[in-house]
């Protein structure tokens, strides 16, 4: 996926600015979702003021049945200064939407989420500073990889083939949609980030559109591990086939524990451009975001990442806010984007 010898269709102009400087992504949808306090009305509109299931939550469905609540959050995030901007798509796979009995809706939110997305990057873009459209994938709510059944090590809830289809779903609605690149976001399972990667290249395949890709996991605890078992080195060595245009880390850790993580994966993802969008900090109920971090204090720990050469995209995860990332965007922009190293296996040896 994404050979470096055949130009992308769209995002063309994002590898060039991730060699220049270092570039903002957005923070947290869920916790500004939360803010305006929303009803099950907000959640179901006209359209599903029927449905026979509770869909408070359903976060995803709100660009069919609140876009104007989305839009704003998206223009939020690129006035302050976000280059580029993830679509409310993280559940919006018809297996996640199983659980509201929408999956048949999913393809469609996708499609919304896209266009709401696009429409606040093309408002916000200028000829210096052009923004982007991520289409974000998420990891579902099933694993390929880990039983749901204590009593059962070989039990499965879903297949390979069964994600690999639901991703494909989602990836063409996004692609309709206008998107610019696309984000493998959150991963918890290799497995099945190993199935979005499968739905992705087939995509771009058969629509001989080529867009570039971030791969983000997720480490989990102190362990240093995904919940799958691997080892950050592990997980970039299980998906550097992909090629992606980064890789990264994101959610589960504020950046002070995520940092010899995001440091070791710089090391060996080494000829890869570093994303990394972290939560503020630890969780917080007294905190007006859920999180312990003030802008401030992520700011000044991205700034650190930024100092000594981590990073090629910053922003944030649960719990930040417009105002996080406008305090990492004024932090990072004072250094020097991470730059390639054209051989990377070199960068596993300690010199």
């Amino acid at each position: 996926m994404n050979s470096r010898s055949t130009p992308y269709t769209r995002g063309a102009a994002l590898p060039g600015i991730l060699r220049q400087r270092i570039a903002i992504i957005d923070g947290a949808m869920g916790t500004m979702i939360q803010r305006h306090r929303l009803t099950e009305a907000d959640f179901r509109g006209e359209r599903l003021r029927e449905h026979g299931k509770d869909l408070k939550g359903n976060n995803e469905l709100l660009v069919l049945s609140r876009p104007d609540i989305i839009g704003a959050i998206h223009e939020a995030y690129l006035a302050a200064g976000a280059d580029i901007i993830e679509t409310n798509t993280f559940g919006a796979t018809s297996i996640a939407q199983e659980d509201y009995d929408l999956a048949p809706l999913a393809r469609e939110m996708n499609v919304a989420a896209a266009r709401i997305a696009r429409a606040a990057c093309d408002r916000f873009s200028s000829a210096d500073k052009p923004r982007f459209v991520a289409g974000a994938l998420g990891p579902t709510p099933r694993t390929a990889s880990i039983s749901p059944d204590v009593n059962d090590a070989g039990a499965r809830n879903v297949s390979f083939e069964q994600l690999r289809a639901a991703y494909r779903e989602q990836a063409e609605g996004l692609l309709e949609g206008g998107c610019d690149l696309f984000l493998v976001e959150t991963i918890f399972d290799t497995l099945n980030a190993k199935a979005a990667i499968f739905a992705l290249d087939e995509l771009m395949e058969d629509s001989g559109e080529r867009l570039p890709v971030i791969i983000s996991g997720t480490v989990t605890d102190a362990s240093g591990r995904i919940l799958s078992g691997q080892t950050v080195a592990a997980f970039w060595h299980s998906v550097r086939h992909a090629r992606p245009l980064a890789v990264g880390l994101n959610c589960a850790l504020g950046a002070a524990l995520m940092r010899p993580y995001i440091e070791e994966l710089a090391k060996v993802a080494g000829d890869t451009f570093i994303s990394c969008y972290p939560n503020a900090g630890l969780p917080n109920p007294m905190s007006d975001t859920g999180f312990d971090e003030t802008p401030d204090v992520t700011g000044g720990l991205m700034a650190d990442f930024a100092r000594v050469g981590f990073l090629n995209i910053a922003g944030g995860c649960c719990g930040t806010t417009p105002e996080h990332i406008a305090e990492i965007a004024r932090r990072v922009g004072a250094y020097q984007p991470r730059s390639l190293n054209p051989h990377p296996f070199t960068a596993l040896v300690d010199v």
